[in-house]
């Protein structure tokens, strides 16, 4: 029996069309691959790595930043001014930097618009750590003393307006410079009264060193008024022009990243020091515990979620740094932070 011309045309045609749905799928899916390329980002950290990096750490090591289509390179700058620099410049995507430096930074005439998209550091890490031993419980007891001060140290900006709002005479209170490296030691030893510096790095090490923890008094600058942020992410004016959805999805993974920290430290701790030349798993969980509770998961993260500022906030924090620093133009909340990149509320929750 033959089949009918009609039916074997049918079948022809309808053969014919399976095989280009196939084809065009096929064609789709490789467009598809095409288009989920990762995109390639530089990040840079202002130092080497420690526990206040956690939340990037995990969301390389947890493939957070490769769900998100990224492929993502660290690379470890010099300070805040050099991250800042490599980002203005493009070599660096995102850098994690002071926002304080990059304040500063915009008061140039022609400085790039690089902004920050997402505060990770709520308060400011600044503080006097001070013995009690030599007479130091409370900010008061500064007066007549030696504080030491860090080269490089970008906390002292703030100590003009941290003595002028708590009473203090700057006068009395002696300033001795010299290496961040000597540090940690010219207190250990007794050769000054107090050190300025960040309270999760130097008030961490000097327990490290052997001072006895109940000798020691960390008076933090955000405790007694101050109220500048601290460490924040900027990106490339570039990249957040061309690749928005990237600049999103990074902070997503960060935040996501941020989760782990808080709910795994012990994994956050191992994450870190796997990466860190001869790291103490001990001292970073400790440090990793102090960052988070003083400077990340603050009072007003909970409220508000992460990676936000107050806008009114950062511009009292403007004004403080004002009373150290003359501006040739002040800037504005608007200049220095860019809130177009967050994920809503419900996904900046930090519990």
């Amino acid at each position: 029996m033959r089949a009918h011309p009609t039916i074997a045309v049918r079948c022809f045609l309808a053969l014919t069309g399976l095989l280009g749905l196939a084809w065009f799928g096929a064609a789709e899916t490789r467009a598809q691959g095409e288009t989920r390329q990762p995109v390639a980002i530089q990040f840079s950290l202002d130092r080497p790595i420690d526990a206040s990096a956690a939340p990037f750490v995990l969301a390389a090591t947890s493939g957070l930043f490769g769900a998100e289509g990224l492929a993502v390179s660290t690379n470890i700058a010099s300070g805040s001014p050099d991250a800042i620099a490599r980002v203005a410049a493009g070599s660096s995507d995102f850098a994690l930097v002071d926002i304080n430096v990059l304040i500063r930074f915009r008061d140039k005439a022609d400085a790039p618009p690089v902004k920050a998209v997402f505060v990770l550091f709520n308060k400011a890490p600044y503080a006097i750590i001070a013995r009690k031993s030599r007479g130091i419980r409370a900010l008061s007891d500064i007066e007549g003393k030696t504080l030491g001060v860090a080269e490089g140290d970008f906390s002292i900006w703030f100590w003009p307006a941290l003595a002028h709002q708590n009473g203090i005479k700057i006068a009395s209170v002696k300033q001795a410079r010299f290496s961040a490296a000597v540090r940690e030691p010219m207190l250990s030893a007794g050769q000054v009264d107090a050190v300025n510096g960040f309270s999760y790095l130097a008030g961490v090490n000097l327990r490290d060193r052997g001072v006895p923890a109940d000798d020691l008094t960390v008076l933090r600058y955000a405790d007694y008024g101050c109220e500048a942020y601290g460490f924040a992410l900027i990106v490339n004016p570039r990249l957040a022009a061309a690749r928005p959805e990237a600049v999103k999805g990074f902070l997503r993974a960060v935040i996501a990243g941020t989760h782990l920290a808080v709910n795994e430290p012990g994994r956050a701790a191992d994450a870190v020091v796997s990466r860190m030349d001869g790291g103490s798993r001990d001292l970073e969980l400790e440090r990793l515990r102090t960052v988070l509770r003083d400077n990340i998961v603050t009072g007003e993260v909970r409220r508000n979620g992460i990676g936000g500022i107050d806008a009114a906030r950062l511009d009292r924090s403007i004004d403080q740094m004002a009373e150290d620093f003359k501006f040739q133009k002040r800037p504005s909340a608007a200049d220095i932070f860019d809130d177009a990149f967050l994920p809503p509320l419900g996904g900046r929750l930090i519990n």
